[in-house]
């Protein structure tokens, strides 16, 4: 029986890219804050960097914690790594920590702007104490640059899994 092409490909690490609340609304809203690429172009260029690292991303917007927290539990079982820029919900939302901290996979918080050198009350992140990393005040460019690490932690994890099964 011969095999497709499909069969025969290696299956890409799937990392799950998940925007909080308000984030469809970049572009358009604050831009002398948030900057004016728009999510469908910042989600471009994760796809392009995915593709050139050999990952492959899937997204999700949305304004409601839930369904946020259900994707952060989906991707838990689905996928290999999470990027997330939780919005506000950031800076509030004990579901998404409790969420974020029952994953096994490596998730990095993302976001466009210095947290820490704005509003009081974004200066904390309460999902930051259960991620893998923190990338926050590059712009659209801190996606891509989490995609970089997400690749750096899963050839990390994929070495320390060959060590750990004699190979060398």
């Amino acid at each position: 029986m011969a095999r497709n092409e499909a069969d025969a490909a290696p299956q890409r690490p799937l990392i799950r890219v998940l925007h909080g609340p308000n984030l469809n609304l970049l572009g358009s809203r604050e831009p002398e804050v948030y900057g004016t690429a728009t999510l469908a172009e910042i989600e471009n260029l994760v796809h392009n960097r995915a593709e050139l690292v050999g990952l492959t991303c899937e997204f999700l917007q949305s304004n409601h914690e839930g369904d946020l927290v259900e994707a952060v539990q989906g991707a838990g079982r689905e996928a290999h790594g999470i990027i997330i820029n939780g919005g506000a919900l950031t800076h509030y939302s004990m579901a998404l920590t409790d969420a974020l901290s029952a994953v096994t996979v490596p998730v990095v918080e993302v976001h466009l702007t210095n947290i820490y050198a704005r509003d009081a009350w974004r200066r904390e992140s309460v999902i930051s104490p259960v991620v893998t990393a923190c990338l926050c005040g590059f712009g659209q460019m801190g996606y891509v640059f989490a995609v970089d690490a997400m690749a750096g932690f899963l050839a990390q994890q994929a070495g320390e899994s060959a060590q750990g099964q004699g190979v060398a």
